[in-house]
């Protein structure tokens, strides 16, 4: 499974996050959306290996307070989603 994700990450690209907030009705602001991205990218290793340790409030003042709603929403639904398949 790490291997997919892996090659996954590997050609993520800003309109890929882009396109998938925007799938999900959140409109991110060129600072929020490149926040995002790089935040993915390097963080993405650690996330996955320790799902429960990552606090997404943390990163609140990186966002419009409407849009960090939005993405909180969205990271827990996909968290609730796949987090079984983490372990």
């Amino acid at each position: 499974m790490y291997s997919i994700i892996e090659k996954y990450m590997n050609k993520l690209t800003v309109d890929d996050v882009n396109n998938f907030a925007l799938s999900k009705n959140c409109t991110l602001s060129e600072e929020e959306l490149n926040f995002t991205f790089i935040f993915i990218k390097k963080n993405w290793r650690d996330i996955i290996s320790n799902p429960n340790v990552f606090d997404i409030n943390r990163y609140k003042n990186k966002y419009s307070p409407e849009n960090f709603e939005k993405v909180k929403k969205i990271y827990t639904e996909y968290f609730q989603r796949y987090s079984m398949y983490l372990k």
